[in-house]
């Protein structure tokens, strides 16, 4: 089987567990973010891949093969390090060329692969130059150039661009995917950044508490996130509480029914919660009726430029709603408005 598997692979440090029971497929040539808040066990999960850290349980297969007993360095993976690491006596090239060189590369070998990796990361004529003389997206595709000279089955990058500017981290987003493409390496990146994580991946997977919460492309957790954990940490989301009013997907908010497209089963009279993103939710001047209108009223207005977001008061409610410039309702600070919910933007959550 080509790919990755991650088979029920659980860490513990002591008495502390920092992964549990993850169980994962990847097929191969795939861009994967593992996203979460900080200590929700993505570097962890990371690192036993990699191989600097053994699983407690669990296993790890490469192609089929079970490398969970393999150590780093013989399980041909290139990785870039937060940090960097870069070797600060050593040229660009030499650095490059470092894992080439301590696997019995000869001279010519090193030299041809360092150029083509240069021409590659767009830093050609540069293999001479001293790391110190580099600016931090130039260091950045070093680190990258050095870990891809192995030529890797697996490429790992933990939180690779957290030390850049948000202008050269949004640039590099888009230079590694392309990179990614380009070579059809599978690639795992280690991330925080939600926004970081739409823009590059294929396949994103949530992570909280030491636990898987979700997987699948980045639209599909957007639009359809299973419990109120990745509605609000992907993006920004309304929540609203309720309870079941038929199996119709018919939930009832503040004694009023909200229409929704139940993708789950549901129990007459349970509690449910119901997602919807800012941009999905419509706000009318003055008082209307129909189906999903709530009335609301106007706390305040911020206009961004490319958008408007409106922020709401409903029934002791705070809802947000962001429209285009072109689209915004003429509506101020104060006014008494109805908010309007499509039945298909509605996402019922997991309990």
């Amino acid at each position: 089987m080509s790919g990755l598997r991650i088979d029920h692979v659980g860490k513990s440090f002591g008495m502390f567990e920092a992964l549990k029971d993850i169980d994962l497929d990847f097929p191969d040539g795939k861009f994967i973010c593992l996203l979460g808040p900080s200590g929700c066990g993505k570097t962890t999960l990371l690192r036993v891949i990699a191989g600097l850290e053994t699983p407690t349980r669990g296993r790890i297969l490469l192609d089929g093969t079970d490398i969970s007993g393999l150590p780093a360095h013989r399980r041909n993976l290139g990785m870039v390090f937060q940090s960097l690491a870069l070797f600060p006596h050593l040229t660009v090239g030499e650095n490059i060329a470092y894992g080439l060189r301590i696997r019995g590369a000869d001279q010519a070998t090193r030299r041809r692969k360092t150029e083509e990796l240069l021409d590659l990361v767009r830093l050609p004529g540069t293999a001479d130059r001293q790391i110190s003389q580099l600016s931090g997206g130039q260091r950045q595709r070093v680190a990258i150039a050095r870990a891809l000279a192995i030529d890797p089955k697996l490429f790992l990058l933990d939180e690779p661009l957290s030390a850049l500017d948000a202008k050269l981290r949004e640039t590099m987003q888009v230079e590694l995917k392309l990179l990614q493409k380009r070579l059809g390496i599978s690639t795992i990146v280690v991330t925080h950044d939600q926004r970081e994580a739409l823009t590059m991946a294929d396949i994103v997977v949530v992570m909280n508490h030491a636990e898987v919460q979700q997987v699948g492309s980045p639209l599909d957790i957007y639009r359809n996130p299973v419990n109120a954990f990745v509605a609000d940490f992907i993006g920004s989301s309304n929540l609203l509480t309720g309870v079941v009013g038929g199996e119709d997907g018919v939930i009832i908010v503040d004694g009023l029914p909200v229409q929704t497209e139940a993708g789950r089963a549901l129990v007459r009279g349970t509690k449910a919660s119901i997602s919807i993103r800012p941009e999905e939710v419509l706000v009318h001047p003055g008082t209307e009726t129909g189906p999903n209108h709530l009335p609301a009223k106007v706390t305040f207005v911020r206009d961004l430029g490319a958008s408007v977001e409106i922020m709401l008061e409903c029934s002791g409610r705070e809802i947000l709603a962001v429209s285009s410039p072109r689209t915004r309702p003429a509506v101020d600070t104060g006014d008494a408005v109805t908010i309007e919910l499509p039945p298909a933007a509605c996402v019922v959550l997991a309990s």
